[in-house]
């Protein structure tokens, strides 16, 4: 089963906004020259789409209500959805915030068959959290994905192994997971518009299009062959966080410096909340020009202190050749480990110790009233 939310980030954000349902709703940052995060399905309807400048967006849909994210609550929304789905199984893959793979075969003699599944993880989703989600059903992960699209917004679409071939063949072969644009043109150039058209595709011709290993791996999605078990436990490979400036900013202005420490507060905080340390920090930088520049420095023991890795970060952007202004800057942190079992390097003094308890204390705060409700006096204007 693939479980979805639908247009989830604007779906949380109308929760707090039933004033603003069935209008378009798009929710971006503040600068025109960001991109959109999120638009509900009225939205939608006038092109908009997550990852559109906001600019185009804005002209595509002048009467749209654009709203600023609240990441805190999406995650909080998404631990609890999250957690219910475990109740059901607990063989649930996080593929992002806002979907899962769940394996349910074990759980059809206690709960009842697949669809009745699905449908009381949809009524317990609108009821907890008021918001709605769509799932798929099928014998393989990449038909119930396919098969949550289709139900896509706020249905159940259910495919019986029996038809799992009958259900593909005629669907745009683009539904296949590795069908982007240059793949989507090589096939084209065989007249395959269809899943069925690249099923009924002779081997050679596919490998001699795609190569071997992304011919293989479609052929196999085209004629319903997908083994891949669902893997209950996702190991995040990094944590990161970015902005783009509404004006370029000078290297050596005091803003820069402000958003890096904003933007490595962010991800320490993320990091401590999935329970993990780090031991690379690094930074990105990019000019007006669009040169991007990355740096990073791997520590010689893993932490999750926001001090460490603010120093840290600011070391590294100063470090960064040359004084352009600066259109974009990121913070990540890479090289994760499980803050359980995780050595840790023994450390005395004051300072130390304080700067792990006020880590510790700040986190019960943005827990209870918000991410917002503490930030680093440096920020401070």
């Amino acid at each position: 089963m693939h479980v979805d939310m639908d247009a989830f980030f604007a779906s949380v954000e109308l929760v707090s906004r039933p004033d603003l349902r069935g209008k378009p709703v798009v929710v971006a940052g503040a600068s025109e020259r960001g991109v959109v995060v999120a638009a509900t399905y009225e939205a939608r309807a006038f092109g908009v789409h997550a990852g559109m400048p906001i600019a185009r967006a804005r002209r595509a849909a002048p009467g749209a209500v654009f709203i600023p994210p609240h990441r805190e609550a999406y995650s909080a929304v998404s631990r609890g959805v999250m957690a219910l789905l475990r109740d059901v199984t607990p063989l649930v893959e996080t593929v992002s915030v806002d979907e899962a793979f769940l394996d349910v075969t074990g759980s059809l003699r206690r709960l009842g068959p697949a669809r009745t599944i699905a449908e009381q993880i949809r009524a317990e989703i609108v009821e907890r959290f008021a918001i709605t989600a769509s799932a798929g059903i099928g014998r393989s992960k990449s038909v119930a994905k396919i098969a949550s699209e289709q139900a896509k917004p706020n249905g159940v679409v259910e495919v019986p192994a029996g038809e799992t071939l009958a259900f593909l063949r005629p669907l745009p072969v683009d539904v296949l997971w590795g069908v982007g644009p240059a793949a989507g043109a090589a096939l084209a150039s065989l007249g395959v518009i269809s899943v069925g058209d690249l099923a009924d595709l002779p081997d050679p011709a596919v490998t001699h299009a795609l190569g071997p290993q992304l011919a293989g791996h479609l052929l196999a999605l085209a004629r319903g062959i997908d083994d891949a078990p669902v893997v209950p436990e996702h190991e995040e490979k990094s944590i990161s966080a970015e902005t783009t400036f509404e004006r370029d900013l000078p290297r050596s202005s005091e803003e820069l410096r402000r958003a890096v420490i904003a933007l490595a507060d962010k991800t320490a905080w993320r990091l401590r909340e999935a329970g993990l340390l780090c031991r690379t920090v690094g930074i990105k930088l990019r000019t007006a020009d669009f040169k991007t520049s990355n740096r990073s420095r791997t520590l010689p023991a893993p932490t999750d202190s926001t001090k460490q890795i603010t120093a840290l970060a600011l070391r590294l952007v100063a470090a960064v050749a040359g004084n352009g202004p600066v259109r974009l800057a990121g913070v990540r942190l890479e090289n994760l480990v499980r803050r359980s079992g995780a050595p840790v390097q023994l450390a005395f003094g004051q300072d130390h110790n304080d700067s792990a308890e006020l880590d510790r204390v700040r986190d019960q705060v943005r827990r209870r009233f918000g991410g917002s409700s503490l930030t680093p006096g440096s920020l401070i204007r």
